[in-house]
This record gives C-alpha cells, structure tokens and sequence, in this order.
C-alpha cells in the first residue's frame, strides 16, 4: 500500500504562490496517478489536477488551469502543485491521492488520500 503525505500549505495573500508537496511510500508508484483534490467549508470535495506517473500527462480543473502547474520527482517519489495568482476562492485543505484506475479526475476511484493541508488565501 501507498502512504502519502503532503506538505506546504499555509497563508498567503491575493496574487501570492504556494508549492504544495505529496511524498510518496510504501509500494511503487510507478502505475499510479497522483491527484490534487480540495475541500472548502461548506463545500464538496473537487478534483484539482493530475499526474501520471506512467506516461507523464497532466489533467487540471478549469478553474486552476493556467495559475496551478503539476509535477512529479521520480527519483524523490514526490508529487508537486505549484500555485501562482492564489484568489481567495483557492482557500480550502488540498488532499494529495493516488489512482491506479484510468479516471484521474474523479475522486471516488481513488484509494489512497493523504492527510491534507490547508491553504488560506487573504484578500
């Protein structure tokens, strides 16, 4: 099984940037996907972006798209979530979670998630 754990949140202002991290353990990852979720109060839980570990694609929600890039370390295991022009709707704890089912942007197949890490965007 994967353990995972994320890392990097934390407070910023409007216009502002946070690297989030998700380190990877246990067994390989290599037939993963490795997915960005979040979850703000009140709210439900939606799909971010994704990495395959495999083929290297990426998948982002229309709403980060152009602000948020993913990446991925092989040789560290980690996954990564670079966040440029943070609005104040960014505000919410990010979950890190892997996959090994083709559907990277829908959570109910994935079945590895980590502890999350909040993220507060000050206007």
């Amino acid at each position: 099984q994967v353990q995972l754990v994320e890392s990097g949140g934390g407070l910023v202002q409007t216009g502002g940037s946070l690297r989030l991290s998700c380190a990877a353990s246990g067994r390989t990852i290599s037939r993963y996907t490795m997915g960005w979720f979040r979850q703000a109060p009140g709210k439900e839980r939606e799909f971010v972006a994704a990495v395959s570990w495999i083929t290297g694609g990426t998948y982002y929600a229309d709403s980060v798209k152009g602000r948020f890039t993913i990446s991925k370390d092989d040789a560290k295991n980690t996954a990564y979530l670079q966040m440029n022009s943070l609005k104040p709707e960014d505000t919410a704890v990010y979950y890190c979670a892997a996959t090994s089912l083709p559907s990277p942007t829908m959570g109910r197949f994935y079945d590895v998630w980590g502890q999350g890490t909040q993220v507060t965007v000050s206007p």
